[in-house]
């Protein structure tokens, strides 16, 4: 089994957990008092869910998707779950995290970007 067919439901798995975790954010963002690390937390899950959704979907298309959605996945759990302990805990999840998942959320869409130079392993009409 290769990796990247092991990773193929992991992100399947991101998707899901990352997609309630941001209507959820949502709904307690809308309760008031400040929560704007709430609603930023919210605002990314939102945000990145669809995009693992859609490289899911094109995993035998788009030759980076294996790794692009690892790491949108984790950045974006990273980067959510820091805010999340923010507003809850007071504190940052360990130092760097919203930075560590920030730069993992943008080095997945590079790798996205990366993909359209690479040759898909199927081929397509046109």
């Amino acid at each position: 089994m290769s990796l990247a067919t092991a990773i193929r439901p992991l992100t399947l798995f991101f998707t899901g957990v990352i997609g309630a975790a941001g209507v959820a954010l949502a709904a307690a963002a809308s309760h008031g008092g400040d929560t704007h690390f709430l609603g930023s937390a919210s605002t990314m899950c939102l945000a990145h869910a669809p995009a693992l959704l859609a490289l899911y979907a094109g995993y035998d298309r788009i030759r980076t998707a294996p790794l692009a959605a690892l790491l949108l996945g984790l950045g974006t759990l990273i980067f959510a779950g820091d805010l999340v302990n923010r507003h809850f805990g007071g504190t940052s999840l360990f130092p760097l995290a919203a930075p560590t998942g920030g730069f993992g959320m943008i080095a997945g869409w590079v790798v996205v970007a990366i993909g359209a130079f690479f040759r898909s392993s199927e081929r397509t009409p046109g």
